[in-house]
């Protein structure tokens, strides 16, 4: 198990934000101002990587036309994170099950009974029991996101249709960032779990299984010397 560990400490008063709705939507991107520099002056991750256009990526730098509810005027999005869609193929499988298990069944020399009316009636409704399970869990990975802006991070839980729980926290409140990738699988496929300790209410946020994660901690740690370098030069009040 490998382990990242970068710890940051702060004398400004605590600051936390929490939300209970609200998803990522689509809007056009905020210009950089007040004082801030380009991505690309300070961040050597966001340097190399080039806009994300693909609204499924599960590793978006600088997603193009994509903010969220409670978005600040001037506040850019830098990461937008979802899990590693490795994770997602359990329920791809038992999707694959539930499309070919009535053809299998069909197939069998059993006497179950459906015929006529009541078989196409029983194969409607499971082709629409199956319709339904794929759909909940492709959104329940879509929404559930991870956001860092140049001003906080963000942890958007998708709970269900009409419910979903964000938590986010300052930048600036941010006191320790751990990204945990240990596991065969992790390892072979470049994802772990990033926990990030803050002084705020919302005391910890956890993105789980994100892909790349030494580039979001490189990220996060980028992020953070230039709140300092910000407060320090006076570039931003």
């Amino acid at each position: 198990q490998a382990e990242f560990d970068e710890q940051y400490h702060h004398d400004q008063p605590q600051v936390s934000y929490q939300q209970h709705h609200g998803r990522p939507t689509t809007h056009p991107a905020q210009p950089v101002s007040n004082g801030k520099k380009a991505l690309e002056e300070y961040s050597e991750v966001m340097r190399v990587e080039k806009p994300s256009q693909n609204p499924l990526d599960a590793f978006a730098p600088r997603p193009i036309e994509t903010y969220f509810d409670s978005q600040e005027k001037e506040e850019q999005v830098v990461l937008l994170l979802r899990q590693h869609p490795i994770t997602q193929i359990k329920w791809v499988l038992i999707a694959l099950g539930m499309i070919f298990f009535p053809m299998i069944l069909s197939a069998l020399p059993l006497e179950t009974g459906l015929t006529g009316m009541n078989g196409l009636a029983a194969l409607v409704g499971w082709y629409l029991l199956t319709t339904g399970f794929i759909i909940e869990s492709f959104l329940s990975w879509f929404f559930n996101v991870y956001i860092i802006t140049d001003e906080r991070v963000i942890d958007v839980d998708f709970i269900s249709l009409i419910y979903k729980h964000v938590s986010a926290a300052k930048l600036d409140n941010i006191e320790d960032i751990t990204a945990i990738t240990g596991g065969a699988m992790r390892s072979i496929f470049d994802m772990g779990t990033i926990i990030i300790q803050t002084a705020g209410a919302t005391q910890q946020l956890e993105f789980a299984d994100v892909p790349h994660p030494a580039k979001v901690t490189r990220l996060l740690n980028e992020l953070l010397l230039e709140e300092e370098r910000e407060k320090i030069e006076g570039r931003v009040n």
